[in-house]
């Protein structure tokens, strides 16, 4: 095992089995956003997605993969030829390149979806990770389903995977089967008979049954020494194993396991509320480290505790995973210097250019409205800042809605084009149906709205209303935010961005519209 013992390495695959969640849909921008935290985060190994998978996936890789200095970007990958050269070609950018080649290993698998014998698995991982090794030195190779897989053959494959250049080795619960006592004593036996110096053995929890994290603790008491895992639990149907909660378990119980990671859980909570604004997937109140009921104290018998003593019903600190102790107030007299602090707390890494304009924003909003806080800032960069759309077909030029008790609502949407403006006019159930209408009159297409929401900013009356929308056009899902002090103007303005972003993928996927 390379490296000290005591230190498991965290992989992050956010950006990668986080964004295949439904409902998810991250562009390079977004993604990048992501990168610059997690790297100050301390993040080992960050999977920016599947190459080879559409042609936004190879974009953010590579952009990941030049954007980040420290962690080791990866880029996953089959075992199939076309696979490997492209995530090769996609990380030629980063300072520390990893390819992730997998197959399938358990009966099921190899019989129903990949539809070949074991003989016939085993040779795609020689060839595969001979492959990967001949374009990066730094090869990991992913037996998944390996909790269902037999034993014998799962260490057939590792070993031939060591002997094709593999440095380290995952061992999946793909589907969340395993129980941790038993997958404990599974990898154990694994990494006992595979030996080998010089391997770091690697665990990929699913969270199917609620274990995702427990599974995975379970894997570094049997001897992993990497766990890949995802901010807020993001992931496929249940999720991952949750990244803040198994470096929290790691840190707090270093009794029991002995083991640390290289994270600075300070930066927890705002990498939390990033990701959670980023990807539109809201955090539970009672999520153990990174929810806003975490640190609260309603019981009568609980407060008298914490009066006493915190550590009587506190295990961690709210300061050790970055959760809001005071409050300095921002308004229009705050300097740039407050407000840049206030946005890298908030965990937003901005570039030079984008703090400018930033702080240009926020004095703006504070002319329109006394208080100003986190959640009204957050939306301001969410909307006006961070996301970003290669190429804005349309802007909201002018809106007018009326809307009285004595007729139907009407909406009159002006949108720029091409230099061009065209305005359109609608009625419909409410102001924003018939604002939609509007906009759908000018754009000669009609795509679905998927989903809608709307919500406050904070529990000020002049909270920020922030809108977020998922239209859908054939087999492409696009989503647009919105953000303004006018709760009209922030549905329309997250149409238009979906729109624009619809256009996007579209071109990315040769898609007529």
């Amino acid at each position: 095992m390379s490296g000290p013992d005591g230190i498991v390495r965290i992989f992050d695959t956010t950006m990668r089995d986080g964004e295949q969640a439904s409902r998810i849909n991250l562009n390079t921008g977004e993604k990048i956003q992501i990168a610059r935290q997690l790297e100050r985060l301390g993040v080992d190994i960050i999977e920016a997605g599947f190459p080879a998978a559409s042609p936004g996936d190879y974009d953010a890789v590579l952009n990941v993969a030049r954007e980040v200095e420290t962690p080791v970007v990866a880029g996953l990958a089959r075992t199939r030829e076309h696979d490997i050269t492209v995530a090769g070609d996609a990380l030629k950018g980063a300072a520390h390149p990893r390819i992730h080649v997998f197959i399938a290993t358990s009966p099921i698998h190899m019989e129903y979806k990949l539809k070949l014998t074991p003989a016939e698995v085993l040779r795609e991982v020689e060839r595969g990770v001979s492959l990967a090794k001949g374009i990066v030195d730094d090869v990991e190779f992913s037996a998944e389903d390996a909790s269902r897989s037999d034993i014998d053959f799962l260490t057939e494959v590792f070993t031939c995977a060591i002997d094709r250049g593999a440095t380290t080795l995952n061992i999946p619960d793909t589907v969340g089967y395993a129980m941790p006592a038993e997958f404990e004593e599974f990898c154990r036996t694994i990494i006992n008979r595979v030996g080998r110096d010089g391997v770091v053995w690697s665990v990929h929890c699913h969270n199917d049954l609620g274990l995702g994290v427990a599974n995975s603790l379970a894997a570094v008491r049997g001897g992993a020494r990497q766990v890949e895992c995802t901010i807020n639990g993001l992931g496929e149907r249940a999720g991952n194993a949750s990244m803040e909660e198994i470096v929290m378990s790691l840190r707090t119980r270093a009794d029991h396991f002995g083991a640390d990671t290289r994270i600075d859980t300070t930066k927890f909570y705002g990498t939390s509320k990033l990701v959670s604004l980023l990807t539109g997937v809201s955090v539970q109140p009672n999520k153990a480290i990174v929810g806003i009921n975490a640190f609260s104290h309603e019981a009568g018998i609980h407060q008298h505790g914490m009066l006493c003593n915190k550590a009587t019903y506190e295990i961690m600190t709210p300061e050790s995973v970055g959760a809001p102790g005071t409050d300095l107030h921002l308004g229009k007299h705050s300097g740039r210097h407050a407000f840049n602090e206030r946005v890298e707390k908030l965990g937003y890494q901005l570039t030079d250019e984008q703090s400018r304009a930033a702080f240009e924003l926020f004095k703006d909003l504070c002319d329109k409205k006394k208080d100003v806080s986190d959640g009204d800032i957050e939306a301001l960069l969410m909307d006006r800042v961070v996301q970003v759309t290669p190429e804005r077909r349309y802007e909201l030029k002018d809106y007018t809605v009326t809307v009285g008790s004595g007729g139907k609502p009407t909406a009159s949407i002006t949108l720029s084009h091409g230099g061009a403006e065209t305005t359109e006019a609608s009625v419909g159930n409410g102001p924003v149906d018939a604002a939609y209408k509007a906009i759908l009159k000018i754009l000669g297409f009609s795509p679905e709205l998927a989903e809608f929401r709307i919500r406050a900013t904070s529990e000020l009356a002049d909270a920020l209303g922030e809108a977020r929308v998922i239209l859908r056009y054939k087999d492409i899902k696009a989503q647009g935010r919105g953000a303004s002090t006018d709760i009209i103007e922030a549905t329309i303005s997250a149409y238009v961005e979906a729109v624009n972003r619809l256009y996007s993928f579209a071109a990315a996927k040769e898609v007529v519209i």
